[in-house]
């Protein structure tokens, strides 16, 4: 017995390396993350799980009740003969993941496959995959990551009723009683572990992209708060000084410039003196970043440099745009290309973008009149510093109480940001993007409000595809937050429909329990700036004037209030 257990723990190497594998491919995050499968993502979890288990099955050992001997891998097998194997793994990690019907049909993949090799026994480990899969779907929990102990649990009493279902259903009993008092045990504490050993492997991997993802959050959140006040005045020599000199002191790279078309405005750093008039229209590598907008990595020499004794031999250039239109470039130089990593691309990407985007809120802050991508910039100008400020302190303070949870709020701060800089470049997105934006932005506040806030969502799903102006639901619950339910002390309540209406349109309402606002200021506040103290009311008129724009005058906002009783804001599309 205590042979056969060592070697089904040496055979769990294949399990760490699928595990480890498994991570790589898209449709796994997507299922670790998602709240609910599309029936497209089943069927490959189904299959995939499916897979897995037969995986399990043929690096199981032929094991004879009568001798007590086992060897080799599984294949076909003689009546007498069984199998100990990890099959039940995949199928309990289907079920545990991707719920009851994830793990039901990967059960009955493994399952018919068990059955077809044969053994007095293949009935029943058929039977008994099912099974697993049925009891490990039950126990699934959406929103709700699995633990490597509940993972243990579950294998093992997988297993464990695997064993009593072959001591029913096998014939001749005797054998089925010797098989299962010689592989029982250590087949439940080998598939136990190596259940806790996979989601082990999955949970860190994706745990520590998570930190990753945090991190870079952190220093872009830096980053725009740092460049903001350069980049409002536009592309100039003062300001790319400036943004530069940020920008070495948070990325590890040798250099930095930044271009507009036809000259170098400001280079800091390494061989400063080597490229103050080095024209970048010259070179093949910029060039072709202007006119393709485009991010390109490129040895030194490609760009032309004429010292002979630069110590630079590597460049990632970026186009910086405005309105789509590539007006510069921003270059990252390095002492060897082995210093230009995935993640350092990735986060040139991101700073190009986010430069980008400030580049284009100086230019909408120089407009004359309001278009209608214009006009979803000053809704994205309307996010509060205080805001940010106030996430950022709530994330502070619990760094060391609570990482667990700061790391969540710095993802959904991510998202929310990601989200209104989206917003900014796009004239369409889907309903089910708009409440993604609301929930992380809803999951911060709720930290703000310790306990005092509750958000209740009755959505129809089917209707989350449906396409819609950028920016169109979070304004309104920001307004719910900041003006309705602030002064209150406890049971505060927010609640966000999405419902069809027996005419065919779509009715979305967000609802509040607050202070509530008399009759004119109902009369008002959609249809003009209203001035108060705390706010101009640009966030409300600005989805206002939108969906009057994009959908007629029967879809504009309806406002039911009454002071001290709540407000209810709705509009149909």
């Amino acid at each position: 017995m205590f042979e056969l257990m060592l070697t089904m723990l040496e055979r769990l190497g294949i399990i760490v390396m699928i595990a480890f594998i498994l991570t790589r491919f898209r449709f796994f995050r997507q299922m670790i993350h998602a709240d609910q499968l599309g029936k497209k993502q089943q069927y490959l979890a189904i299959l995939f799980f499916g897979f897995f288990g037969i995986i399990g099955t043929y690096s199981g050992l032929t094991f004879s009740p009568d001798s007590f001997q086992f060897d080799r891998w599984a294949n076909n097998l003689s009546y007498n003969e069984a199998l100990a194997n990890s099959r039940v793994i995949g199928v309990v990690i289907a079920g545990l993941l991707g719920g009851y019907k994830v793990g039901i049909g990967a059960g009955l993949i493994a399952g018919i496959h068990r059955f077809s090799l044969g053994g007095f026994t293949g009935f029943a480990c058929g039977f008994s995959a099912v099974i697993a899969g049925l009891i490990s779907g039950a126990l699934h929990r959406k929103n709700k990551h699995v633990s490597p102990k509940k993972a243990f649990l579950v294998g093992a009493s997988a297993e464990a009723i695997q064993m009593m279902i072959i001591l029913l259903v096998a014939r001749p009993f005797n054998q089925a009683y010797d098989l299962v008092q010689g592989i029982g045990i250590p087949m439940i504490l080998a598939n136990g572990i190596g259940s806790a050993i996979f989601l082990l492997i999955v949970q860190s991997v994706l745990n520590e992209e998570e930190k990753m993802g945090a991190l870079q959050a952190q220093k872009a959140l830096r980053l725009a708060e740092s460049t903001v006040s350069f980049l409002r005045k536009g592309l100039n020599p003062d300001s790319a000084k400036g943004v530069c000199r940020i920008l070495l002191q948070e990325v590890e790279a040798s250099a930095i410039s930044i271009t507009d078309t036809k000259q170098i405005l400001s280079h800091v750093g390494l061989a400063d003196d080597h490229h103050k008039c080095h024209s970048p229209i010259q070179t093949d590598v910029t060039r072709t970043v202007i006119e393709k907008g485009t991010l390109v990595v490129a040895k030194h020499e490609d760009i032309r440099c004429r010292e002979e004794d630069c110590p630079l031999s590597a460049v990632i250039v970026a186009p910086l745009k405005q309105r789509g239109e590539t007006i510069g470039t921003l270059k990252f130089y390095f002492r060897s290309e082995k210093e230009i990593t995935d993640v350092v691309i990735q986060l040139m990407k991101g700073l190009s973008s986010l430069l980008s985007n400030q580049l284009d809120i100086s230019e909408a802050d120089r407009a004359f009149e309001l278009a209608k991508e214009a006009e979803i910039r000053a809704l994205q100008a309307q996010i509060s510093p205080h805001f940010l400020f106030n996430s950022l302190n709530i994330i502070v303070s619990l760094i060391r109480t609570n990482p667990n949870k700061a790391r969540k709020l710095l993802v959904s701060l991510s998202h929310f940001l990601r989200q209104n800089i989206r917003g900014t470049t796009s004239t369409l997105t889907t309903l089910e993007q708009e409440l993604k934006h609301v929930r992380a932005y809803l999951h911060i506040e709720e930290a703000r409000f310790v306990d005092r806030l509750t958000v209740d969502y009755d959505i129809e799903d089917r209707l989350l595809r449906h396409k819609v102006p950028p920016l169109l639901l979070q304004p309104i619950v920001e307004n719910a937050v900041k003006h309705g339910i602030k002064d209150r002390e406890i049971d505060c309540q927010i609640h966000i429909s999405i419902q069809s209406t027996p005419n065919g349109k779509t009715k979305i309402s967000v609802r509040d329990n607050g202070d509530g606002m008399d009759v004119r200021k109902q009369g008002h506040i959609c249809k003009e700036f209203y001035e108060e103290s705390e706010s101009t009311g640009i966030g409300l008129y600005n989805v206002n004037r939108r969906l009057q724009m994009m959908y007629g005058e029967e879809s504009l906002l309806v406002i039911k209030s009454e002071p001290m009783k709540g407000t209810e804001v709705t509009f149909e599309i």
